[in-house]
């Protein structure tokens, strides 16, 4: 699956997940470690974990394996990384105060 294809796809499987606030940003000038991230908000620790969870899952069953996923036993932000495409899911006290698209646009 190519870069913008896999973005495109963690993207749709946040939103069927009802992700809230779903923003993409290019990073690829400013990171060596990824290309893109999706950075999307979740509205509980269950709804969090089960974002990124089924993100991962639905990742698994086009055959790719993430990287790692971090944060789940939190749930407060929780990363899955799959190489060019990392997604991040936040409560949106987390995300307020980190503040990712503010630091990485």
């Amino acid at each position: 699956m190519l870069r913008d294809e896999l973005k495109d796809f963690l993207a749709d499987k946040a939103d069927d997940m009802k992700a809230e606030d779903i923003v993409t940003l290019n990073v690829a000038d400013k990171s060596s470690v990824t290309d893109y991230m999706i950075i999307c908000t979740g509205t509980s620790k269950r709804h969090v974990t089960s974002i990124a969870d089924n993100v991962a899952a639905e990742v698994k069953n086009i055959g790719l394996t993430p990287y790692g996923i971090d944060g789940e036993q939190e749930g407060e932000w929780v990363v899955l990384d799959m190489g060019d495409v990392m997604l991040h899911v936040m409560q949106e006290e987390h995300r307020n105060l980190y503040q990712l698209e503010k630091l990485w646009s």
